[in-house]
């Protein structure tokens, strides 16, 4: 066989696999077209929300790892992990015929409207330019700089005496005995060395004392044991994925990674608490239901993306009635850092629509290690089923079903405020009750 044929044949079966894998990864959904993707983030890497000189500084006698950011901020690694993420969703819209590589997408096709904060609004940058890298994509935001945006702030926006008492009593109920928990982490952190325990300032985490502060235009205030507990996990978890050592991470003491995730889980405890109770959800997601509904039912659009908070998330997911659930191969078992939560609008040969609904991530893994992130070497992928709604064996739903449900779940929010008696107006969360003169 000559030269050029052998090179003609080698490069005819390269070619075959190229376009067999593309298949492959098409034929999965069955003959679907995705029509349209509104993904819901959690931004990435942060640093811990209070620094050294907080609880964080007074509960262990040893170091924390040296933050490449300010407090709260998008880190180093977390900008990184973020553009490797927006690299994977053009990989696959590309795969999926959405868009074509180097994509320029006309007007009102794509959306990226974040928080008013350092760490969504820099979340969605690096996002963008993993995923549209020549198209200069501006970033959407509707308050001042580092000033909480309505949609994505999860606060009460009516509060009458009945609806507290109701509410405090169902996300009491759903705090767990954690002595387990806080005994790994007052070992982990030596927290009976630390200056606050022997000051007295600080005492041992308990089951007994949280207590929950109601007040209008906020979020609840969780205060007590679970409360202290959580900002050291955070911090933790946050530090792990930061520290090369994992060892060193733990302040010297060796964890498996069932440790790992008992740590997070005290944290994981006080988010479903806050965001994620029946009466608290449905107030805390309605503008970004609204929002989300909004985006579905436009013809004009193919990509939202709409960059928050893993209360965001939680409180979404419980205002659909989705709660329990664990991801896998994650230190963080509900909403890790940096997940997406995507609503996918399909297409069948008939041109019925459908929809999907998964939570997209990076695993504890590919946190730590940041390796590159591609259609053969993917993400998780938790697909979730939608109470009520039958999927097929993709996790497909009917659009019009979907559309139901989700118009059934924003009118919870009036059906509570009826049930409770209230009749004020309540804020306008939609984009057009906001000033373009805000819009930066």
């Amino acid at each position: 066989m000559s030269k050029i044929r052998r090179k003609c044949l080698v490069t005819v079966s390269l070619l075959m696999a190229l376009f067999l894998s593309g298949f492959t990864v098409r034929k999965e959904n069955n003959g679907y077209k995705l029509k349209e993707v509104v993904v819901l983030s959690r931004h990435n890497i942060r640093s811990p929300l209070s620094d050294g000189t907080s609880v964080l500084g007074k509960a262990t006698p040893h170091e924390w790892f040296p933050w490449s950011s300010a407090a709260s901020e998008l880190s180093l690694r977390g900008g990184i992990l973020e553009t490797e993420m927006g690299e994977y969703f053009r990989k696959w819209v590309v795969s999926e015929d959405l868009m074509s590589e180097n994509y320029h997408p006309k007007e009102n096709e794509v959306r990226f409207y974040a928080n008013s904060l350092q760490r969504t609004i820099a979340t969605a940058q690096y996002f963008s330019s993993g995923f549209l890298p020549v198209a200069n994509v501006r970033i959407e935001t509707h308050m001042p700089f580092n000033q909480m945006d309505p949609v994505f702030d999860p606060r009460l926006t009516f509060l009458t005496e009945d609806y507290q008492k109701e509410a405090e009593k169902e996300m009491l109920a759903m705090i767990p005995d954690l002595s387990e928990e806080y005994a790994l982490l007052t070992d982990i952190i030596d927290f009976h060395d630390s200056p606050g325990y022997k000051s007295g300032e600080l005492t041992d985490f308990n089951n007994d004392d949280n207590q929950l502060i109601f007040e209008a235009g906020k979020e609840p205030i969780l205060k007590g044991s679970l409360a202290n507990a959580t900002s050291l996990a955070d911090a933790l978890v946050l530090q792990s994925y930061e520290e090369a050592d994992k060892k060193k991470a733990a302040f010297g003491k060796d964890l498996t990674e069932d440790q790992w995730k008992k740590v997070s889980s005290i944290k994981d405890v006080r988010m479903d608490v806050i965001f994620t109770a029946p009466l608290i959800a449905c107030h805390m997601a309605n503008p970004l239901l609204q929002v989300i509904d909004s985006e579905l039912e436009r013809d004009d659009r193919k990509f939202t993306f709409l960059c928050g908070h893993d209360s965001n998330l939680a409180s979404v997911l419980g205002a659909l009635n989705i709660r329990d659930y664990i991801v896998d191969q994650s230190e963080e078992l509900k909403t890790p850092i940096g997940s997406k939560l995507v609503f996918e609008k399909w297409e069948d040969q008939s041109g019925k629509e459908y929809v999907r609904l998964r939570l997209v991530y990076q695993n504890t893994e590919q946190l730590r290690g940041m390796p590159v992130l591609t259609l053969e070497n993917p993400p998780m992928s938790h697909v979730f089923e939608i109470p009520t709604l039958e999927s097929d064996e993709n996790g497909m739903v009917p659009y019009d079903q979907f559309n139901d449900y989700l118009d059934e779940k924003i009118k919870d929010f009036e059906r509570l405020k009826e049930r409770f008696g209230v009749t004020e107006p309540t804020i306008n969360y939609t984009k057009t009750a906001l000033p373009d003169t805000a819009d930066r």
